[in-house]
């Protein structure tokens, strides 16, 4: 695989089979999984961390864990030790087992769960906001008031490795998206050691148009094409 898509413009990216890339993800890590309830989401790489890994302690930075969605079934195999995210209770075996202690969950609003993930890709450390303010949401959390209004202070989130799922690549790894799956995937993609996609279609360079590119090249470490799961 590695000689039919050699890449002509020598960026870093690599083009592997899912079983090479997976093998990358190191034991208890912390992932970004992209994703809006069952759209958008890594299915195929997933898939693969289920099958031929053995995986455990994962920390899981992703919105919310769907019921149809192989971060499911990573979940009930008990290979989930913490969950960061926005919404959680569509799935009540997630809530059960948090209750339970089964699984550690931080919930954060989905706009600051976003943000923190944007600037924990541009390399800031953290930010305030005034969502949550004076919710349960802020208690142990640093407040301060500006202008007359309280602000919370939230840590930007970065992670080991990011699974994300894009339209397609070129042979240089820049990235397009395809609609509401889009979603996380981009910011994603910027707020990792290591990021993996999958893609349904590998191009030429020059094939994609350079106004629909989202996610350059300089942000992606790993392009593996989807195959029928």
């Amino acid at each position: 695989m590695h000689s039919e898509l050699e890449n002509p413009i020598k960026t870093n990216v690599q083009f592997l089979s899912v079983d090479e890339a997976i093998k990358q993800i190191p034991m208890s890590a912390t992932m970004l999984v992209g994703g809006f309830g069952a759209t958008g989401v890594p299915e195929y790489l997933l898939q693969g961390v289920i099958d031929r890994t053995q995986l455990q302690d994962l920390t899981i930075i992703s919105n919310n864990i769907t019921k149809e969605t192989n971060l499911n079934v990573l979940f009930q195999q008990d290979r989930i030790k913490k969950a960061i995210g926005s919404y959680f209770t569509t799935n009540k075996e997630v809530v059960q087992a948090y209750r339970e202690g089964r699984i550690e969950i931080e919930l954060l609003p989905q706009g600051t769960f976003s943000e923190a993930i944007r600037l924990g890709g541009s390399g800031v450390p953290a930010f305030y906001t005034p969502t949550a303010a004076g919710t349960e949401l802020a208690i142990g959390k640093e407040t301060r008031t500006f202008k007359g209004r309280e602000y919370v202070l939230e840590q930007t989130l970065f992670a080991d490795v990011a699974l994300i799922k894009a339209y397609k690549a070129d042979k240089a790894g820049n990235l397009i998206y395809r609609k509401s799956a889009r979603n996380f995937n981009p910011i994603m993609a910027m707020a990792a050691d290591l990021t993996i996609v999958e893609v349904g279609e590998i191009v030429e360079i020059g094939e994609l148009d350079p106004e629909s590119i989202v996610t350059p090249f300089a942000f992606v470490d790993i392009v593996v094409k989807r195959e029928e799961l």
